[in-house]
């Protein structure tokens, strides 16, 4: 795969950093002297172009027509946006990512300017914390398909409400799939008959409403009477 990488500041060299250590082809672009002459020390020299992120011309000495993602990465949210609408519109590159500085810039992160994946700092640490708060002893292994889906993994203690339960029996939404379960250090394929029990660690595919579920399901009774009184302080 081929990014072409707009702007270079600390974002833009640690993707392309991460890139390059995926074996992916990567090129980032800038026209800042300073920024210039740090990245040319820290990522390959043949990788590093000169020129402004926001005019065509350069964007072609880049490489952008050849492009399979154009990741935004700079400092400016009105160039971010830029970046991506001439990606699409002038050189029909399949996937745009754009960096959001300013969360209130959120809401012009959309289609009308071809952005396809908006990074929004901000929004993920809000929900990152709302997630760990609401998820106990639950650990998220993996985010699948932009974080609306995620791989979690717990192991269920004494006293669980899902011990001797059938998974067919829990209620699971359809958006919650129990992948696999590690009992005794033999992996288990579940089927809708198999039970739960003490000890047994669950790997499920879900969203947010079955991480909640999940977790109700496998949490202790202690954990649960304490999260009944957190509720209601």
């Amino acid at each position: 795969m081929f990014v072409l990488v707009a702007g270079g500041g600390r974002t833009g060299v640690q993707l392309a950093r991460f890139l390059l250590s995926q074996n992916h082809t990567v090129h980032v672009v800038d026209n800042r002297p300073d920024v210039l002459a740090r990245i040319h020390r820290e990522l390959p020299t043949e990788i590093v172009f000169e020129g402004d992120p926001i005019h065509p011309h350069d964007l072609e000495q880049a490489g952008i027509a050849n492009a399979d993602v154009v990741a935004a990465c700079m400092t400016s949210d009105e160039k971010n946006l830029v970046v991506c609408f001439i990606a699409h519109n002038c050189y029909a590159v399949r996937r745009t990512i754009a960096r959001v500085n300013d969360p209130r810039n959120d809401w012009l992160f959309n289609e009308t300017f071809n952005v396809d994946v908006a990074v929004n700092q901000a929004e993920i640490l809000a929900h990152l914390i709302e997630e760990e708060m609401s998820m106990g002893d639950m650990i998220t292994l993996l985010k699948l398909r932009r974080g609306n889906y995620s791989l979690v993994e717990e192991k269920i203690p004494g006293g669980a409400p899902a011990i001797g339960r059938q998974i067919k029996d829990l209620g699971l939404p359809e958006r919650c799939v129990v992948a696999a379960i590690i009992r005794k250090g033999e992996v288990i394929v579940p089927r809708g008959v198999t039970t739960f029990e003490e000890g047994d660690e669950v790997l499920a595919v879900t969203d947010p409403e079955g991480t909640r579920l999940l977790n109700d399901l496998f949490s202790s009774p202690e954990k649960q009477h304490n999260g009944i009184k957190a509720n209601h302080v």
